[in-house]
């Protein structure tokens, strides 16, 4: 296939890569980084790949890796190339440059500086994950990468935990068990939930079922790959403390402690620790009494 490739104006282009499939970039990407006057890539050694495969040359152009531990010593070099009416592509290792890249403060300071700042789209793992999820898609809300450390992940957690929309995050293999762990302890093991793997590639992959479910899974299956995890949203958005406090109370009468803790859990999908916990300090005030 021939392509015509047009003069770019100076600046900066933040080009969309396939996240998988070579075949999933687009025309208008193919024309940026045939003509632009340097590149700048997350990883150049994909990029070089991706080149390859759709016949681009280097010509001599500057091609260097912009990444997280990189990205204050490189950007003064890519704003100097601004400087001198050059025009920049930036690309991300896969996907939408600055969604959960290092892209940002590079884009953010050449747009503040007044310098030609453009997207050019293409492929997106979250859109892609979402799209594939069957899990509502009306509304979402994008997390990206949830903190290392445990303690910060949960209480992240909880505040996206009643968010009434389909929540998006990039996870690790290494560190899936450990996140579903955190997940369960306090969304419940009843919520709905995705894992979408490898997109685009020979191996991929959609996995449903609750957090329960799934977390069974993944401590008999070592999963590999690139991965997104999809929940869906809360099975009751709008029940508060004092809600689960009536219900716990009607229950109690009939059941133990533990089972209408469970009980209780089960029919709104959260974490039987917290509602556990709800069902002690009713109890508690019950025998002050």
């Amino acid at each position: 296939m021939n392509y015509h490739y047009e003069k770019l104006k100076s600046g900066l282009y933040l080009v969309a890569t396939p996240l998988g499939s070579a075949r999933d970039i687009t025309l208008r990407a193919l024309d940026v980084l045939h003509s632009c006057d340097a590149i700048v890539a997350e990883d150049t050694r994909s990029m070089r790949k991706l080149l390859n495969i759709h016949n681009i040359s280097i010509n001599g152009r500057p091609l260097f890796s912009y990444n997280d531990f990189n990205g204050d010593r490189v950007r003064p070099k890519i704003l100097s190339l601004l400087s001198s009416n050059k025009a920049v592509a930036y690309a991300s290792d896969a996907g939408m440059p600055l969604i959960a890249d290092p892209g940002y403060q590079l884009s953010k300071q050449a747009a503040e500086r007044g310098f030609y700042v453009t997207s050019v789209p293409g492929a997106s793992a979250c859109l892609t994950a979402l799209s594939l999820s069957g899990l509502p898609t009306d509304r979402f809300f994008f997390e990206g990468f949830l903190p290392v450390g445990k303690e910060k992940r949960r209480e992240r957690l909880k505040e996206l935990a009643q968010i009434p929309s389909t929540l998006i995050f990039y996870e690790s293999p290494k560190r899936l068990t450990k996140v579903f762990n955190d997940l369960i302890a306090v969304m419940g093991e009843n919520r709905r939930a995705v894992i979408a793997r490898e997109l685009t590639k020979k191996f991929e992959q959609i996995i449903s079922g609750t957090l329960g479910e799934l977390y069974a899974l993944i401590q008999k299956e070592n999963l590999k790959g690139e991965l997104v995890v999809l929940l869906d949203r809360p099975l009751s958005t709008s029940l508060t403390d004092t809600d689960i406090r009536a219900q716990l109370s009607v229950v109690l009468d009939k059941m133990s402690l533990k089972d209408a803790s469970n009980f209780v859990a089960a029919a709104h999908g959260l974490s039987k620790r917290y509602v556990y916990s709800l069902a002690l300090s009713i109890r508690d005030v019950s025998e002050e009494k």
